[in-house]
């Protein structure tokens, strides 16, 4: 088994970290290049960055707040929101960006992800795929988690993979800030259907929860934000916790 990466998310708004629950109700959290800074030192093994208002505000990502973030990290360092084509992901590579996370677009341009994949290799891409539960199984939702988008989740995570997405990342909105768990069957849903790594997110409280994640839902990595903004633990541990529980972890 490939060591489990620990993965702080900054959502950003207005330049600022903010956390909410279900996508709602957001509150401040911090600075985010001194979150990216701090996170770094507890040993993440990446950063997450995602302008979650892009989309909604019909704009591409604020080129000046991750130039601050890209800056202040020295892991790879993964930058989504109000991306929409490869002149944007060019861009996001140009300032230091390692990777770039797709969501909206993906669905409304899945060419987007084939030639993402095709110019910049696999590994550079992630698709992120925000999903609640819905009559008929798991629901894609776009547009910053306010929108259905009529897609059942396992199929558009299976065509993700065929479109050369190099890995998932999976967000539940219905487990989002609850700080109850990761959204297990949802998760192992995906894992189930896919070869390419799958990222958990939405949902963590409690250092368990990281290992429940992994164990039970075939995880690859964890992503948490509020447990680490607001000093419930910090990456380290986290990390120690999940290779104490026999899971490996690069330390």
């Amino acid at each position: 088994m490939d060591p489990v990466k620990v993965i702080p998310c900054l959502d950003i708004k207005g330049g600022r970290v903010v956390k909410g629950i279900k996508f709602v109700e957001l509150r401040d959290a911090r600075d985010p290049a001194e979150a990216a800074a701090a996170y770094c030192g507890q040993g993440a093994d990446e950063v997450v960055f995602l302008d979650i208002a892009a989309t909604v505000e019909n704009r591409k990502t604020r080129l000046e707040w991750v130039k601050r973030v890209a800056k202040a990290v020295t892991v790879p360092f993964v930058v989504g929101g109000g991306i929409g084509s490869i002149e944007d992901i060019e861009q996001l590579f140009a300032l230091g960006v390692s990777k770039v996370s797709i969501n909206t677009a993906a669905v409304r341009n899945p060419d987007l992800v084939q030639d993402a994949s095709d110019t910049f290799g696999p590994e550079k891409i992630v698709v992120a795929i925000d999903a609640e539960k819905g009559e008929e199984g798991f629901e894609v939702l776009i547009s910053g988690g306010n929108k259905r988008a009529g897609i059942e989740l396992v199929e558009w995570a299976q065509q993700v993979e065929d479109l050369g997405a190099g890995e998932i990342l999976l967000t539940s909105k219905d487990a989002d800030g609850t700080r109850d768990g990761y959204d297990i069957p949802m998760t192992l849903a995906v894992t189930g259907a896919v070869s390419i790594p799958v990222t958990a997110s939405g949902g963590c409280g409690k250092l368990e929860h990281l290992v429940q994640a992994v164990r039970d839902a075939g995880a690859s990595a964890v992503l948490a934000a509020s447990v680490f903004h607001f000093g419930d633990f910090t990456v380290r541990q986290a990390k120690e916790y999940l290779k104490s529980h026999g899971i490996p972890v690069e330390l």
